[in-house]
């Protein structure tokens, strides 16, 4: 896989936003084919950045309702990702 594919795109919250500034740590929703080796290499490859530690963490199924239609919700896997110090991914300082 490309890295463009491991990589979806970044999970920016209040949650997310306090990390990055607090611990150097970023999230991603990634594919769920993906180890975590792939996306070290992914995040390395696409923001030129050192990853010293990820994270890979996978959603649990909810079920969901729409009148009397019912289904679940598609499960997320998403990423928090270490960046060695004095890295930055200038995406989230917008």
């Amino acid at each position: 896989m490309r890295a463009s594919e491991i990589i979806k795109h970044p999970i920016i919250t209040e949650k997310t936003m306090l990390l990055s500034e607090q611990d150097n740590k970023y999230t991603f929703n990634v594919d769920k084919r993906a180890n975590k080796i792939q996306i070290r290499r992914a995040v390395e490859e696409l923001f030129d950045v050192k990853v010293t530690k990820v994270n890979k963490l996978k959603s649990a199924r909810k079920k969901k309702r729409v009148g009397q239609h019912s289904g679940f919700k598609p499960v997320m896997t998403k990423a928090i990702v270490t960046l060695a110090e004095g890295d930055k991914i200038e995406i989230f300082e917008a």
